[in-house]
């Protein structure tokens, strides 16, 4: 497989593009934004790599006119910056997944190899799944409510597509972080709880009910009113 790396510091690049070649990625490296963006933009590779902090054209503003060009390639942002603000805006921008600085390589390569398996398809099966006004088409990958679509990334389709698939059920974080993002789950991060939030934004807020209920000490459950 092929991988973007969008990255500026030197001793980064060389330490993620020698451990993702001997784990038998082709990768190519990108300095800036603006070469970040024309690479990625030809639409060639399996899954991007971007930092927030880099120069010609921060990472967040490279992820959305990736997506503004119809580029659906897996995106994972690589950053120091990690409070769930700054999370916030790299899934509102249309990451996949985040990932703080310093990190485990053994987990960059989990959540690659996810990320590049669900993009293939192999994680999904065919037809749709209903919830009252709710709608997810699992063939093109679209979500409806009330007969209008909402824009989801790859990741925020396969969370609402597990919800769905177990409505009624409450769900730890360590369920949906097995599930979805087929890793263990780590207590030091919230991303389930960031992930969970867009997810509700984008499915609920000027809608009629509730879908997603936080059930304390539990997790969540997903049960239309």
């Amino acid at each position: 497989m092929k991988i973007l790396v969008i990255e500026d510091e030197p001793k980064v690049v060389t330490f993620l593009q020698q451990g993702l070649e001997e784990s038998g990625f082709e990768v190519d490296v990108a300095f800036d934004g603006p070469m970040g963006e024309k690479l990625a933009s030809k639409g060639d590779y399996d899954c991007i790599i971007l930092d927030i902090i880099i120069p010609g054209m921060n990472g967040l503003e490279v992820c959305r006119r990736i997506r503004q060009k119809n580029i659906d390639t897996p995106l994972l942002m690589l950053t120091a910056l990690g409070t769930t603000d700054d999370k916030l805006e790299g899934f509102d921008a249309g990451a996949d997944d985040y990932l703080v600085k310093p990190f485990d390589f053994k987990e960059l390569i989990a959540r690659i190899n996810a990320l590049t398996k669900r993009a293939s398809g192999i994680m999904h099966s065919t037809g749709s799944l209903k919830a009252g006004d709710l709608e997810l088409d699992l063939n093109r990958k679209v979500a409806r409510r009330e007969g209008r679509s909402i824009d989801l990334t790859a990741k925020e389709f396969s969370l609402l597509e597990y919800f769905m698939r177990n409505r009624g059920k409450v769900l730890s974080r360590a369920d949906i972080s097995e599930k979805v993002w087929e890793i263990s789950f780590d207590t030091g991060t919230n991303v389930v709880d960031v992930y969970v939030n867009i997810l509700r934004r984008k499915i609920e807020k000027g809608f009629g009910s509730r879908l997603i209920h936080t059930r304390i000490g539990m997790g969540y459950i997903f049960d239309p009113d």
